[in-house]
């Protein structure tokens, strides 16, 4: 059976897999993002070792954002205008293609776990639907009609603008770019900006929760009546907080206020929105699943 590697490039972490999918990892690491000659280092000395050991046939890469994800651009595979600092303008994929001569599959990460749970997880079987993460930052990605979603750009949901009720809500937001956005409202560094500690540390009935979902809630509202996705896949370590989920299924219904009169919404939203079937795996078995489609020539 062919191997192929995975790179999750992670704004914290980077996971680097060699496998052919979840029930078949050969080797595995993790390390923390630190500088990008660094970080790319180990990811690189990394599949140095498993080239001693395994004919791999393409190496996969799910990266943080925003990227460039278009072949034909002078840029394709760099990191681009992020704000973490030492990394913006950093060219991802051709430390890798000179030394392995790889074909090489690269994406945004929330659209490679989109990619991996379509392959082996929540997605199977659909081909319309939207995956996003909720940590660090707060990205999504997905497919329409089989293939990911790619335009001008790749999608940014992250930083959609939502409704801020300041009042019940004076936190300003904490995005370098937009304020308040959904990222700057919603993902894991404003919750511990807004409440002073992480949110893995405030207890399930503090009201920082009911908040968190009505700001996840306006954002999936403005996915569902755009995109109409047969399911949504919520990851990434503020979705893992119990309890969050029935939050979130019904402050959806209530922000729709029966709208879309479709069982998936009213009687199935348990169903429709859900945690990923391949965990906190999503990112580097999409960074996998990118690889086999290289080799197909479908990356």
């Amino acid at each position: 059976m062919a191997l192929f590697g995975g790179i999750e490039a992670g704004g914290t972490k980077f996971v680097c897999a060699v496998g052919s999918g979840p029930d078949d990892i050969r080797a595995e690491t993790r390390f923390p993002t630190t500088t990008p000659e660094e970080t790319l280092g180990q990811a690189l000395a990394f599949f140095r070792a498993q080239w001693a050991e395994h004919e791999i046939g393409a190496i996969g890469m799910a990266s943080f954002g925003p990227v460039d994800p278009d072949p034909r651009s002078p840029t394709y595979g760099y990191v681009t205008t992020t704000p973490k600092s030492g990394w913006p303008f950093t060219d991802m994929v051709t430390p890798f293609r000179q030394e392995f001569g790889l074909p090489m599959g690269f994406d945004t990460d929330v659209n490679a776990a989109a990619l991996g749970e379509n392959r082996w997880g929540a997605a199977q079987g659909l081909d319309t639907f939207v995956y996003w993460t909720v940590g660090t930052g707060l990205g999504g990605g997905g497919m329409v009609n089989g293939r990911l979603i790619h335009g001008l750009l790749h999608p940014e949901m992250g930083h959609m603008m939502v409704t801020h009720d300041h009042e019940r809500d004076p936190f300003p937001g904490n995005c370098p770019y937009h304020g308040d956005c959904l990222e700057g409202l919603a993902a894991g560094p404003a919750l511990q900006a807004r409440w002073g500690q992480r949110g893995e540390t405030l207890p399930p009935d503090h009201e920082a929760w009911a908040l968190e979902a009505h700001y996840l809630a306006l954002g999936l509202v403005n996915v569902i009546t755009i995109v109409a996705p047969q399911r949504i896949i919520l990851g990434g370590g503020v979705m893992a907080q119990p309890g969050i989920f029935p939050l979130i299924h019904k402050e959806v219904q209530r922000l729709l206020n029966g709208y879309i009169k479709l069982p998936a919404i009213l009687e199935e939203i348990n169903q429709y929105i859900v945690p990923p079937a391949l965990g906190g795996r999503a990112g580097v078995m999409g960074a996998i699943a990118l690889a086999q489609d290289a080799v197909l020539g479908q990356g």
